[in-house]
């Protein structure tokens, strides 16, 4: 079992506070944060980090989104049609974890953040938005939310960096909506691909419970600043970050495969 001495726990704390608070604001799981910071503090694998990431991940997702709740910021059925899919997605994504080229998806994934920031950058949220979900809004739902299980597997993340930008773009959700499905959504997906990890010891438990537990006193500071903030500059905010992940995603998909 991976040790843990002081000189790594209070990094870690500090990556918790940082995820945690991300979590509440863009409606994120914070493994955008938490995979990298596994990395380079623990020198952990990147499939035992991908693993750990989803542990830490579920306490800020789970406070997130009860704030959310408690807002009344959920769209139940939305939410409801994504974990659909990202419960199937994430066991998908758990058994692919060891053959599928991870490079690929993450060329896939710097594509799909490009499209979204400037999309983002040009969309007005409308918070008072309830779209009509149709059969075929409904399927797409359930194959987004597949679509966000696989990465959650995959990429150690919760999925709500796909899953937001898509509903406020193309689903036309308001941004608090959007957030509070997207965490909703993210909690069973994240537990699925848990368990999935944890029968194939890909998760270092003592780092993922260091970084969980201090995402808690974060994430309904930034769940209430979402609130507290206009939609448009939410939305400017979230591609602001989504453009900070794209390029940390682009620096590794461009590591010499020897790096790894």
């Amino acid at each position: 079992m991976l040790g843990l001495g002081r000189a790594r726990v209070l990094p870690l704390l500090g990556v918790g506070l940082v995820s945690g608070f991300f979590a509440g604001l863009f409606g994120i799981g914070g493994g955008l944060v938490i995979v990298p910071a596994l990395v380079v503090l623990l020198r952990l694998e990147q499939k035992l980090a991908a693993g750990t990431s989803l542990l830490a991940i579920l306490p800020a997702a789970s406070i997130a989104a009860a704030t959310y709740a408690l807002e009344g910021s959920v769209d139940w059925l939305v939410a409801g049609l994504l974990a659909v899919g990202a419960i199937l997605g994430a066991q998908i994504g758990a058994r692919l974890l060891q053959r599928i080229p991870r490079r690929g998806l993450q060329w896939i994934f710097v594509g799909f953040v490009a499209v979204m920031i400037v999309q983002l950058l040009l969309v007005l949220p409308d918070r008072s938005a309830a779209p009509v979900i149709d059969l075929t809004r409904g399927a797409g739902l359930v194959a987004l939310g597949l679509v966000a299980g696989l990465l959650s597997a995959i990429l150690g993340i919760g999925g709500g960096g796909v899953v937001v930008p898509v509903l406020m773009v193309w689903f036309g959700l308001g941004d608090l909506d959007a957030k509070g499905a997207s965490l909703v959504m993210m909690l069973p997906g994240v537990i699925s691909g848990l368990v999935a990890n944890g029968r194939r010891h890909n998760v270092a438990v003592r780092a993922g419970l260091v970084v969980g537990a201090s995402s808690l006193v974060s994430s309904p500071l930034g769940a209430w600043v979402a609130h507290l903030i206009p939609a448009q500059a939410g939305a400017w905010l979230f591609a602001g970050f989504l453009a900070f992940v794209g390029a940390s995603m682009l620096r590794e998909a461009l590591r010499p495969s020897s790096v790894k």
